[in-house]
């Protein structure tokens, strides 16, 4: 197998492991939400057009979800200093809470499909896990 094809496999497994882990905790919140909130958090406040381009959605729909991530104390929106006409979100402290609390949820989901998992084939994971996410940090990912 090509390298190419082990990264293609990695991402279907990730979006795979994804859905698997909403279906368990029986989460209705959709996860375009979740995407932006984890977003926001990694990468600080951003304009509602950026926040639409990097959790893939159109601007109507981030427009839509800000407010209801807004109205349930989520995110803050604000104007740009730079341009008032221009809202900017920004994740609050709830909002925060409420991711950490979904991946517990997730992590809580997901557990026992690794629990038959030995220490060498875990050692391989956390690898893995660390390489990903030095190659997937906001600082490393370009939009």
């Amino acid at each position: 197998m090509s390298r190419a094809q082990d990264i293609a496999r990695i991402v279907t497994a990730a979006h795979t492991l994804t859905r698997v882990a909403a279906l368990a905790t029986k989460n209705d919140a959709p996860a375009a939400q979740w995407r932006a909130l984890s977003v926001l958090e990694a990468e600080g406040p951003l304009r509602l057009g950026e926040l639409a381009e990097a959790s893939r959605t159109t601007q109507p729909g981030m427009t839509r979800m800000v407010g209801q991530l807004t109205e349930v104390g989520h995110v803050r929106r604000s104007h740009d200093p730079a341009d008032s006409r221009v809202s900017v979100i920004s994740i609050t402290p709830q909002g925060r809470e409420a991711l950490a609390d979904w991946r517990i949820e997730l992590q809580g989901a997901l557990e026992p499909l690794f629990a038959d998992l030995n220490d060498d084939d875990w050692a391989a994971l956390a690898r893995v896990a660390g390489i990903l996410s030095s190659r997937t940090n906001p600082q490393g990912v370009t939009r």
